[in-house]
């Protein structure tokens, strides 16, 4: 939305100031496994309740407003899956939309966007939702979800053919290495991550029979050593996550880790110099504010000034579809 071109009126603020409503009725179904429950039947909301242990008129309620929001079809007082519902929401589904459970954890921090406007960091703390995932195992499923589809494009928008090994830092669920592989089956990565992450990490690696491909390192990437001889070092949705100068302090490190002739690739939102723009980016950064210590989004003047400070002189811009976009730092 584009308040700045389009005059909204009281109705519509309105209805921007309520639509917490109908995110929180789907969050709640997706964290009581309810679509889950009703793959392949019809129930009443009484089968239903009994099944997620909640209370038949609340229940009853809440997958009316189902209805209403088109997830859920009401025949003769029974219910069943709407085809988005049954694609998207079930478990166990191919394109399950398990990042949904990271949302849960969101809706939790953006609660406390006022206390950490006014505090200037995170006020507030990250819980296991009540379906018994982590939320470390939330946010990686989340990051997978997307990441998968983004590495399809990515890998087509800079040269991997001359890449013998790669640094994937904050690899998460290595999406993104498992998908270069993929383009450049002669090529090696590792993936750098949280000792708490790595676990995780080497799951998805697993699912994918990649394992004689992919090396992991745990550690802390501002403090600890990640090694020498990477042709390329991927920082995807990472520098978000910190500070201005942890960021500078972290490409100088990748700098000095990349051989000659190698590529740093940044792959982040990239704002205009008001911060404005693109619009994604501007609630990314109050995304980070509730969520993290120093955390914000940046401008390409100031990736430009990591780069450029860490002594990298060729710098390029990619534009993607999907929000975020690449910078891209060659080592002469």
């Amino acid at each position: 939305m584009n308040t700045q071109n389009n005059y909204l009126k009281p109705e519509e603020i309105r209805l921007l100031a309520n639509s917490f409503q109908q995110s929180r009725i789907l969050l709640t179904a997706v964290e009581l496994n309810l679509f889950t429950v009703l793959d392949k039947h019809m129930m009443h909301s009484k089968e239903v309740a009994e099944k997620i242990n909640a209370d038949e008129r609340a229940t009853d309620r809440l997958m009316n407003a189902l209805v209403a929001l088109g997830f859920l079809r009401k025949v003769r007082g029974k219910f069943y899956n709407c085809e988005n519902a049954s694609q998207y929401l079930v478990k166990g589904k191919p394109e399950f939309m398990g990042g949904l459970y990271h949302s849960l954890g969101l809706w939790n921090t953006w609660s406390s966007l006022t206390e950490s406007v006014k505090a200037g960091t995170s006020a507030s703390e990250r819980k296991s939702s009540s379906s018994g995932i982590s939320w470390s195992e939330a946010f990686i499923a989340a990051m997978h979800y997307r990441g998968v589809k983004e590495a399809k494009i990515i890998s087509m928008m800079f040269e991997l053919s001359e890449v013998k090994r790669m640094l994937d830092i904050g690899g998460g669920s290595a999406a993104f290495s498992m998908e270069f592989i993929k383009q450049n089956p002669n090529m090696h990565a590792v993936v750098f991550d949280l000792p708490h992450i790595i676990p995780i990490t080497k799951k998805y690696v697993d699912n994918e029979k990649l394992n004689n491909k992919i090396e992991f390192m745990e550690g802390n990437y501002l403090m600890d050593n990640f090694g020498n001889g990477y042709d390329l070092i991927l920082l995807s949705a990472i520098v978000h996550i910190n500070s201005f100068e942890e960021n500078k302090l972290l490409i100088k490190k990748c700098f000095d880790s990349l051989n000659d002739k190698g590529q740093i690739v940044i792959k982040d939102w990239i704002m205009n110099e008001e911060r404005t723009e693109p619009a994604g980016g501007a609630f990314f950064a109050l995304n980070m504010l509730v969520g993290t210590e120093r955390g914000d989004t940046y401008t390409e003047s100031e990736m430009k000034d990591w780069l450029i400070n860490a002594g990298i002189k060729k710098i390029e811009r990619k534009n993607t579809s999907f929000g975020s976009s690449l910078m891209i730092g060659y080592k002469e």
